[in-house]
């Protein structure tokens, strides 16, 4: 079977015709298979949704048990025939039960990677290489200039600002599924064990992680403190309540913000932050090409990002490549709204 006749992109999203699914759709659809818990990845509406059970777990955290009309649990490495193909989800590094899905059929193996990470994170199950005839990668940092520095390194920035400025709060900006949880556990390792503080907007993925044996240490909501006296203390917020009337009631605040993008200069002046870190849940440049290569492809799809570097990048090492011009992806859209309740 052609890759092409496999799987191709729709408005809704990739669309395997064999199978009677899509990946990771963009809007309701009647059957999807979700590569992990990110809004623009996941969404509430679907007939019947197949995912990993860390996923599933988390869209209903997040919409309510009700986010499908039925769900079935994919367990990473199995193989499982819908109609005339075979899927199986494998490890993506990204986020708690994040997954690559493999489509198989006619002989071509399509992997598509969904947001991947290659940097060791201990809050999720590490990436794992699935040899394939196309690999489907984002690109989100798909320029030679992203080369992510290890994330231990710029927490211990974070926790050197902290004991230099005493009498100052630092607010870390982080997206609250993933990078959050990654954030407070490198915290954790670094040594510190004083309560870390998180608006309201966190509170349930922080719990959830927890459950599933993700060791965070003494977590407080913001909302149950005096905020003028959390002084010296360290307080997760999702990155848009760094810029609002919430954040200007903390003791001269430092503003830090953790995210790849901060690797760009122009980014974190744009977001008025102070104390930029450079942690990414995403693969960067190195990482997307050495993953390619590990692949063992022949060709290469690019979902969304920095599309055209990566393109050319392949064609340069003899590999069949094109970008699939998705749309509704994006690093922006793993920001959570924020309600007015949870602000309060």
């Amino acid at each position: 079977m052609k890759p092409a006749d496999l799987l191709f992109p729709r408005p809704e999203g990739l669309y395997c015709p064999a199978g009677g699914f899509f990946i990771d759709p963009v809007r309701p659809v009647e059957r999807a298979l979700i590569t992990h818990g990110h809004a623009d990845h996941a969404r509430a509406g679907h007939g019947a949704v197949l995912a990993t059970r860390k996923t599933l777990a988390i869209m209903a955290v997040r919409y309510g048990d009700s986010f499908a009309g039925s769900r079935q649990e994919a367990v990473l490495g199995e193989r499982l025939p819908i109609n005339n193909v075979t899927v199986s989800f494998h490890p993506a590094g990204h986020v708690l039960g994040s997954a690559q899905i493999a489509v198989e059929a006619g002989g071509t193996r399509i992997v598509v990677s969904g947001d991947y990470k290659r940097a060791s994170d201990p809050t999720c199950q590490p990436f794992e290489i699935v040899p394939c005839d196309v690999f489907v990668s984002e690109a989100t940092f798909g320029l030679p200039i992203f080369r992510h520095p290890d994330a231990g390194r710029e927490v211990a920035r974070l926790l050197a600002s902290q004991a230099l400025f005493p009498e100052r709060a630092h607010l870390v900006g982080a997206y609250a599924l993933g990078k959050a949880q990654r954030i407070v556990r490198l915290i954790r390792q670094a040594g510190y064990d004083r309560p870390i503080h998180v608006h309201g907007a966190m509170e349930k993925l922080m719990a959830f992680y927890s459950s599933e044996g993700v060791s965070l240490g003494e977590i407080v909501p913001v909302r149950a403190t005096d905020r003028a006296r959390l002084k010296g203390e360290i307080i997760l917020c999702p990155p848009g309540s760094l810029q609002d009337l919430w954040s200007r009631k903390f003791p001269d605040p430092v503003t830090a913000f953790a995210s790849g993008w901060m690797q760009t200069r122009a980014r974190a002046r744009q977001r008025g932050v102070e104390l930029p870190l450079i942690v990414s849940d995403h693969a960067d440049w190195p990482d997307l090409c050495r993953t390619i290569r590990e692949t063992g492809c022949s060709e290469l799809w690019v979902t969304h990002g920095q599309e055209d570097a990566l393109v050319h990048w392949a064609a340069t090492q003899g590999i069949r490549a094109r970008p699939l011009h998705l749309v509704g992806y994006g690093d922006d859209g793993e920001a959570e709204p924020v309600s007015g309740e949870q602000a309060a």
